[in-house]
């Protein structure tokens, strides 16, 4: 049965503002949808009932008044638990933070989505440190993907992908290192956006490698994304690697059409090893695009086949250091595929990874002449294939989900994922779509276009029988 809580983000917040819906209603749906299914699916590490209540009672208050803080006033929305929230702690999924104080000062993403007046519902599960991509490795158990739970829901943004497919909250952040927001918003048949690298402050964030991490907005639908990101994006000057760059009217420009729009399909690498299911699904979502007005070609990507390469030399090690003092004096206190993962981060040297820094640079200075001066967009697959098994996943499936992301990671360009299709058994997968540093504004435009040509958005996982 349809309730407030299947609502889109814009349509509840517009539901507010024009007085039709209480703040108080959405929190009660949106609590009472966890419920339903938390017990199911593992979303949550922490859920703030008692303040959300307060909060939503203030916000109902003031929308009485007419007063409103901002685009997201009233509605209810949840954070991946690396995100510092003021009085909850902050546990990324492991053992070793699991007995954590409550954080003291909320991060800038936090505030900001307060600004804009959302309601924090509590903090998100993920792939234990945000160090994997399929979500199963977490001290509280693995979040399980709301369209089978049988199924890993992708990672390491994994609560912040199934508690959105299952109408938990309305949005949610993620952090993507190597695909960490665009694999579960794949697997899990909802948006993820990964921003320009230094488009939302870090600040507050547990990191997983200071030079490839990334924050982004998670939603069911493009518009939904735009909103969030809306709210969060923009300079801190309290964050080093934030950038200071003028942010664009996102919701404003979705729906500006695609004609003219120039987009690319990589001639290898992209669409190599590809499930059939996927290949035939994204192929069909790039007509779709060509139908809307866009021209398309194919493209050849400088340097491709050496980035993941490259992005390993950098992660690995950077995430040691992050990790070597609780490595030194905690070892057994990791999962064991984090921990094999960040012993490997010892097995690089200070030239590997100075020279890994370089070839970023040139990777970085080939796509901006030789790829971004012929096609506005690339269209790829986001993963390789749909969500496999909990029992199946280990590394090599890892290896496996971020193969088609990670890559971007390095450049630092702004890429979505939105739901293209479903496999012959059900499953939900993405259309990967990216572009240039800072052109947030034409991937939303063109997966905008996209979601509107087709139905996806409108299926959703059934939980009733569950």
């Amino acid at each position: 049965m349809t309730t407030l809580a299947d609502l889109s983000l814009a349509q509840a917040a517009a539901s507010v503002r024009e007085r039709k819906v209480s703040p108080i209603e959405l929190v009660d749906a949106c609590l009472g949808r966890i419920e339903k299914v938390e017990s199911l699916i593992n979303a949550f590490i922490t859920i703030d009932r008692d303040r959300t209540r307060d909060t939503a009672v203030t916000l109902a208050d003031e929308a009485e008044r007419g007063e409103f803080r901002g685009p997201l006033h009233g509605v209810p929305v949840a954070v991946k638990d690396i995100f510092d929230v003021e009085g909850l702690p902050t546990t990324a999924a492991s053992k070793i933070l699991a007995d954590a104080s409550p954080a003291p000062r909320d991060s800038a993403c936090v505030e900001r989505l307060r600004a804009a007046g959302a309601i924090i519902l509590g903090k998100l599960n993920l792939h234990e440190w945000a160090f994997g991509a399929t979500g199963v490795d977490s001290h509280v158990g693995p979040a399980r993907n709301a369209w089978d739970l049988e199924r890993v829901t992708g990672g390491s943004s994994s609560g912040s992908g199934t508690s959105v497919a299952a109408g938990e909250c309305f949005a949610a952040l993620g952090t993507d290192t190597g695909g960490s927001i665009r694999i579960p918003a794949s697997l899990c048949g909802i948006v993820g956006l990964k921003p320009t690298f230094g488009r939302i402050s870090r600040r507050g964030v547990f990191p997983l490698s200071w030079s490839l991490d990334h924050v982004g907005p998670m939603a069911r639908t493009v518009e939904d994304t735009a909103l969030v990101l809306q709210a969060v994006a923009g300079h801190d000057p309290a964050d080093r690697s934030s950038i200071d760059e003028p942010v664009p009217d996102y919701a404003g420009t979705l729906s500006k059409g695609l004609s003219g729009l120039r987009i690319g399909v990589p001639d290898s690498f992209f669409f190599d090893g590809l499930d059939p299911d996927v290949d035939s699904g994204v192929r069909k979502a790039i007509g779709v695009l060509k139908e809307l007005g866009s021209g398309v070609q194919s493209i050849s990507l400088p340097l491709i086949d050496e980035m993941p390469t490259a992005l390993t030399c950098i992660m690995l090690p950077e995430s040691l250091a992050i990790h070597r003092r609780w490595m030194q004096t905690r070892p057994d206190d990791y999962s064991e595929n984090v921990r094999y993962r960040l012993e490997l981060g010892s097995t690089f040297n200070a030239v590997e990874y100075v020279e890994a820094q370089r070839f970023r640079d040139l990777a970085v200075e080939r796509w901006a002449s030789e790829v971004f001066d012929k096609v506005d967009l690339i269209a790829t697959a986001s993963t390789l294939r749909a969500a496999p098994l909990i029992e199946s996943s280990d590394l090599s499936a890892t290896m496996g989900l971020i193969r088609l992301t990670n890559p971007l990671n390095l450049l630092g360009i702004p890429a979505i994922s939105v739901p293209c299709g479903f496999t012959r058994d059900g499953l939900p997968f993405g259309m990967q779509l990216a572009a240039r540093w800072w052109d947030e504004a034409t991937v939303l435009r063109a997966a905008h276009a996209y979601e509107q040509a087709s139905t996806w958005k409108d299926r959703g996982p059934d939980l009733s029988g569950a």
